[in-house]
């Protein structure tokens, strides 16, 4: 299990879009993908917990990857929020 902590940094936050960019991408690994902001946990295989979540810019979340391909799915979620959701600011 692994445990990093990450900022959303795109102008729009967590929101539908970028929520489902997430939820496709923790979806293609076997690992168990969770994010963790103000005492609230979401499993990031599920679009509304991840909307739950309500992470505007500048929040920070806990990123926790538990499983076979954690060390991959770690890099390549924190690789998705560093590139703001491949947004245009």
């Amino acid at each position: 299990m692994i445990t990093q902590t990450t900022t959303i940094i795109n102008r729009l936050g967590l929101h539908a879009r970028a929520a489902a960019l997430l939820v496709k991408l923790s979806n293609s690994f076997n690992s168990n993908i969770t994010m963790n902001h103000a005492g609230n946990s979401a499993n990031t295989k599920n679009i509304m917990e991840v909307l739950m979540l309500a992470a505007t810019k500048g929040t920070s979340l806990e990123v926790t990857v538990d499983g076979a391909d954690e060390e991959q799915a770690m890099k390549e979620v924190l690789e998705l929020i560093s590139n703001k959701f491949n947004e245009a600011e």
